[in-house]
């Protein structure tokens, strides 16, 4: 319950036989309460914020007997204790990529938080304690944080800002400057400081609805985030006759994933995609039809999240279509030229254990098993092949560009090429699995010849009002 009825008593001093006190006295609402201090400094400083705000009508809390501002403060968790809980919130309906980003996000603006550092861990243990035992809700909840955590996890329990410290604007806009650098003190790329930002919104967000703080705190800041420039480099996007010098490349080197990375050029297919598709899963045409197309019937992704993140023992994790509902699905077409590559897989390489057609086939050592069942293939494994071919079939010159410089670059060489040859946008974004609007604010770089027939378009649409006038 809260009042406005106030009185005060001169402060009290009491001599003890070895040191003398003083004491703040006040009444609250009828009810008496009282403080102690060592010196009448420390006395008068605190009756006297009891006064100010007396007299500034801010209400009082009968019960502690301390103005609301004061007794938030008093009450306020750490920013520690905050983002802890919020990981807790989030852990159960997030996934594990998910997961990973939070922990990130947080463990980076964390440091930007902390009262000080005397005394502390270095800053790699602090990130070391962060990212790998107090954001991680599953290692919380095991136990007490294991020894080489143990040191780092007590000092930040004590030594990061309170939250009603977080609505000043100043300590939220060193936050934010804190989430556009990378470890290294370089610019952070502007996707990245937008993905942080969101999710540390998102936590002080949390605080307001639990009623720790009266307002939010970014709402204040005016902090300008660097601009993001979603739009694909047209530089990395192969024309035909480069990606057919790739795949043949890695027919050579990896003959086992050749069909994987021409999904990706060929249907537009992410690589989690790619990595969770069965056999069962692939419509292939009959081979007495050279001519004949073929059909992906995707229906999840596998996606690598790191061990401790999903909620399996492993580093993948399965889970729905991207943007999609967990029981969606999406089917994709299969031209003839990767109709011919996937009739080649499918007779040299058996399915996985669990049916899926791009399995792990290489041990230790990079040794091939003709007959080991597989499992998920690593994403180093698959980006080092590319990165090893991409040196040895392109030109010196090509080498030293951006060109395909990734293998998730024959997705944006496939998109490229369907809008290019006048596939319409609708259909293009159903079968790439994105929104149209994403999907042209992306690729708006890499459709050619637009310009040329909008003109062209334009001449003919005033030429044909020119000869209707004339008539």
């Amino acid at each position: 319950m809260t009042t406005y009825d106030v009185q005060f008593w001169d402060i009290e001093e009491r001599k003890g036989a070895r040191k003398t006190s003083y004491r703040v006295r006040w009444v609250a609402g009828g009810v008496k309460h009282g403080d102690s201090f060592t010196t009448k400094g420390l006395a008068e400083s605190f009756r006297s914020k009891l006064l100010t705000a007396a007299r500034e009508g801010v209400p009082f809390d009968a019960a502690s007997g301390l103005p609301e501002p004061m007794l938030r403060e008093q009450n306020s968790r750490t920013w520690y204790q905050h983002a802890c809980e919020f990981v807790d919130m989030k852990w159960p309906r997030a996934s594990g990529k998910h997961r990973k980003g939070i922990a990130e996000s947080l463990a980076t603006v964390t440091e930007a938080l902390l009262v000080g550092d005397r005394g502390g861990p270095s800053r790699e243990q602090v990130r070391a304690a962060l990212y790998g035992w107090a954001f991680k809700a599953n290692e919380r909840a095991a136990g007490p944080p294991p020894a080489e955590h143990e040191a780092a996890v007590r000092w930040l329990a004590d030594n990061t800002v309170r939250l009603a410290a977080m609505c000043d604007p100043a300590l939220m806009r060193k936050a934010l400057d804190a989430l556009s650098l990378k470890l290294d003190g370089t610019a952070a790329a502007a996707s990245t400081v937008a993905r942080k930002r969101v999710i540390f919104y998102g936590a002080l967000a949390y605080a307001v609805e639990l009623g720790r703080l009266p307002v939010h705190p970014l709402h204040g800041v005016k902090w300008i985030a660097p601009q993001n420039d979603d739009e694909v480099d047209r530089r990395v996007v192969a024309n035909p006759a480069q990606a057919e010098r790739l795949l043949l490349g890695v027919r050579e080197d990896t003959p086992e994933l050749e069909a994987f990375f021409a999904g990706m050029y060929y249907s537009a297919l992410r690589p989690e995609e790619l990595l969770h598709v069965q056999d069962a899963q692939c419509e292939l045409p009959s081979a007495s039809e050279p001519e004949a197309w073929g059909w992906w019937h995707l229906s999840g992704a596998t996606v690598a999240v790191g061990e401790g993140w999903g909620d399996g023992d492993g580093a993948h994790e399965s889970r729905s279509l991207k943007h999609r509902g967990r029981k969606a699905t999406r089917s994709v077409p299969i031209p003839p030229a990767e109709v011919a590559i996937l009739r080649r897989h499918r007779e040299q390489f058996r399915p996985g254990r669990d049916g899926r057609l791009f399995v792990s086939r290489r041990g230790p050592g990079g040794r091939y098993f003709d007959t080991w069942p597989g499992t998920t293939i690593p994403n180093n494994s698959y980006t080092t092949v590319w990165s090893r071919v991409r040196a040895r079939v392109l030109m010196p010159v090509e080498a030293a560009s951006p060109l395909a410089g990734r293998p998730y670059d024959l997705r944006h060489a496939c998109l490229s090429l369907w809008l290019n040859a006048g596939v319409a946008p609708t259909q293009v974004a159903e079968w790439a699995g994105n929104s149209v609007r994403v999907l042209l604010k992306v690729y708006a770089k890499c459709i050619y010849g637009q310009t040329d027939l909008a003109l062209r378009r334009i001449a003919e649409a005033l030429a044909e009002g020119m000869r209707s006038a004339a008539k």
